[in-house]
């Protein structure tokens, strides 16, 4: 069996989600078994960038209209400057040929790195297995993410 991560990846934020794809990448091109566990605000980053804003009660329809999720709506943690700061840093990716958050997913999922939802964080903002991209393979909660940690060599929280 091959060495193994795992990323919880809790921050739906640009920067953050970089580092998570970059390690995921990584791992999963050395050879590595890598399991992404997307929970609260990391779950925008996988979320459908068109799609329903959500369901449930009033506190989680408006939630989700105000964080819309999805890889190209993501800002800076730090710097963002009314969106200026996030619009420097894509452009700065394409000039230096780094894939864009989108293409990350894509090409982590071509590496076979397994993207997981928390059900959990799912149920709390009112949004679906629908509300989530095609490479999202599994939809769980913390002990199936915990079953993972507890096997594997690397484990990360971003």
């Amino acid at each position: 069996m091959a060495e193994s991560m795992t990323i919880v990846v809790f921050s739906g934020e640009l920067d953050r989600a970089l580092a998570a794809f970059t390690l995921a990448t990584t791992g999963a091109a050395m050879g590595m078994e890598v399991t992404m566990f997307f929970t609260f605000w990391g779950l925008d980053i996988i979320k459908k960038e068109r799609g329903k804003v959500g369901r449930g009660n009033a506190a989680q329809v408006m939630m989700n209209k105000i964080n819309r999720g999805g890889a190209n709506r993501l800002k800076l943690s730090r710097m963002n400057m009314l969106g200026m700061g996030t619009r420097m840093i894509r452009a700065l990716m394409r000039k230096y040929n780094m894939e864009q958050i989108a293409d990350m997913i894509k090409t982590a999922a071509g590496l076979n790195v397994k993207m997981i939802a928390c059900t959990t964080s799912m149920a709390l903002m009112g949004l679906g297995e629908g509300d989530f991209i095609p490479e999202v393979q599994e939809f769980a909660g913390a002990a199936t993410y915990l079953a993972a940690a507890s096997e594997g060599k690397v484990n990360l929280f971003v």
